[in-house]
């Protein structure tokens, strides 16, 4: 973990992060009239953030969030449906 923290300390590191945070950010805008809220935790003993988002959508609108998110590089996705 100190390795990854000291990675972060170089700008390339820390590049790489952003470039996916901004990634992030712009399909969540263009996805926005389908979020019903967004919550973020940082996991700091892992060196994680974890991102919690919940969508009122259609199925194949939800497959595909999740399919562009999980192409962004360093960001994994878990998609879980409930019916309500």
């Amino acid at each position: 973990m100190e390795q990854e923290k000291q990675n972060c300390r170089n700008g390339d590191y820390c590049g790489k992060i952003r470039d996916s945070v901004e990634e992030l950010n712009t399909l969540l805008h263009e996805y926005g009239n389908y979020i019903v809220g967004r919550m973020g935790l940082p996991y700091e003993k892992k060196n994680l953030h974890i991102v919690s988002i919940a969508l009122d959508a259609p199925n194949d609108t939800i497959s595909a969030l999740a399919g562009k998110i999980g192409n962004i590089s360093g960001i994994s996705v878990k998609t879980a449906y409930a019916s309500v």
